[in-house]
């Protein structure tokens, strides 16, 4: 084959290393971005945080140092005048300086000598954090163990109370049955009748319901532990007896035919039944809840909605002037050449970090001024949107709006909301428009908000409704979103007049 030189024209796209840090700083969530500036702080010794009104370079011909240094016969600053009020009615010297006593009576407390004495540690007030002083949270199975110990219970009978609790989930249901706990166990003479004796013991424990096996056993301890059953609580026994079955597929009439019930009786069981926990568990082992910060504030000022970054998403951070002197530029040494390259890295990144707020803001106001109407109404007005809409008026990619609207959230009159929130799909309408998803989602919660207890709307219904209203949705589409929403089937929402 024969070598030859060719000239071919072409573009390609070259990823730097500071496009490659600002598209993955660019899709951070607010807590992973501090993670990533509380390890550029760590290691990169060029960079430190500024707060609100400091100065971030000092003035032509004087030094960091000078700032910091009191000027003769000027005022004292804020925590030099109040040094007096911080020791109180301590004892002065000659020159008028605060001293410490040398003795103080057994009986005394700092306090009562200096008034700015709170008895902590030597850290600031600011450096206090509640968060770091609570415990690890209890769990059901410690609240279970706790009250086992005030129980007189013999080795065996500890150990098959052991092996329950451990058994038992977070919602507070036995997991195993008794002859896999008896095998588990592996005693010998060990009988399913010891098992369950110990299980009623736990059953007999708070919360009310805990260690059943299903719901319905789980209702029936609730309501044998009332104090004074009435006749409601014993026709709720015998529903949560014979006819769970029922129950749970809301068969009104078969519950009454069966159990002979007037309609009065029904309803004052089914109320009985309706204030009992069905997962007792969660009274003790709640959730551990997560904090949302968002990452732009909306507002609405003078008529217009405005949208601020939150400055407590993303800390401000500045090039330490000190450290910036000491680099030379003819210097060839290798700490000199450490300090260029920190010195480079620091303004990548604050570069990045301020690429990456414009972005955000550009995108979130966007947002805000495609679905004015939602702000303004509520859900049922909100508009169909998808990322093309966002990238075409923004001139963006759309990996590039996606990546911004992803762990990104906003904080609105309305509520917090992901960007993700936004964006839906839609639907036409009979006039030619269109309706988006999350718009038909608010109609169809508000429909059956507003239907009669006696006599819910079925899908097929609520499809003929938002058909009168212009929505072209089918009854499959109508039952989707009711079931993404948590809405039961209209045969299981029907209650007795």
């Amino acid at each position: 084959m024969k070598q030859s030189i060719q000239l071919r024209l072409g573009q390609h796209l070259t990823m730097t290393p500071q496009l490659q840090q600002a598209i993955r700083l660019l899709q951070l969530s607010t807590l992973e971005l501090h993670q990533e500036i509380q390890e550029a702080l760590d290691t990169n010794l060029m960079l430190e945080t500024a707060e609100e009104g400091e100065l971030t370079t000092p003035p032509a011909g004087e030094s960091l140092t000078d700032l910091a240094t009191p000027v003769d016969g000027a005022s004292p600053t804020r925590a030099e005048a109040g040094d007096e009020e911080r020791w109180g009615d301590g004892e002065r010297d000659a020159t008028g300086e605060t001293t410490i006593p040398q003795e103080l009576p057994l009986d005394s407390e700092w306090a009562d000598h200096f008034d700015g004495y709170t008895g902590g540690g030597g850290g600031e007030e600011g450096d206090f954090d509640p968060l770091t002083q609570q415990s690890r949270p209890e769990t059901l199975q410690d609240f279970l163990h706790w009250q086992l110990n005030l129980c007189r219970l013999d080795s065996t009978e500890r150990a098959i109370a052991t092996a329950i609790v451990d058994a038992i989930d977070a919602d507070g249901y036995l997991t195993q049955s008794c002859e896999e706990l008896r095998e588990a166990l592996g005693e010998e003479g060990l009988t399913v009748q010891e098992i369950e004796t110990v299980l009623h013991r736990i059953q007999a424990l708070d919360p009310p319901g805990v260690g059943a096996r299903d719901l319905a056993e789980c209702l029936l301890i609730q309501l044998r532990q009332r104090p004074q059953p009435s006749p409601a609580t014993r026709d709720a026994i015998a529903i949560c007896q014979h006819c769970i079955t029922a129950l749970s597929r809301n068969d009104l009439e078969r519950i009454q035919r069966q159990l002979h019930l007037t309609p009065d009786a029904l309803t004052a069981a089914l109320a009985e039944i309706r204030a009992l926990q069905p997962r007792p568990g969660s009274l003790i082992a709640a959730p551990k809840p997560e904090y949302v910060i968002p990452d732009v504030f909306v507002s609405k000022k003078a008529g217009v909605w405005r949208v601020e970054l939150n400055p407590e998403a993303t800390p401000r951070l500045r090039i330490n002037a000190d450290y910036a002197r000491l680099v030379r530029r003819a210097d060839q040494s290798d700490t000199n050449a450490v300090l260029r390259n920190h010195l480079q890295e620091a303004r990548w990144f604050i570069k990045s970090l301020q690429s990456r707020n414009d972005t955000v803001l550009r995108v979130a106001t966007k947002i805000v001024e495609m679905q004015r109407d939602f702000l303004d109404r509520g859900e049922e007005a909100m508009k169909s949107m998808v990322l093309r809409d966002i990238a075409e008026a923004l001139e963006l990619h759309e990996s590039t709006v996606s990546r911004v609207t992803t762990h990104k959230y906003m904080h609105t009159p309305r509520g917090t909301f992901e960007f993700k929130y936004f964006f839906s799909s839609h639907v036409n309408t009979t006039e030619g428009g269109e309706c988006s998803s999350v718009a038909i989602r608010a109609l169809i919660r508000k429909l059956v908000a507003a239907e009669p207890a006696t006599k819910p709307l079925s899908d097929q219904r609520i499809a003929a409704i938002l058909s009168d209203q212009g929505i072209n949705v089918a009854r499959r589409t109508v039952a989707k979103y009711r079931e993404n929403m948590g809405i039961a089937a209209s045969s299981e929402r029907r209650r007795l007049a």
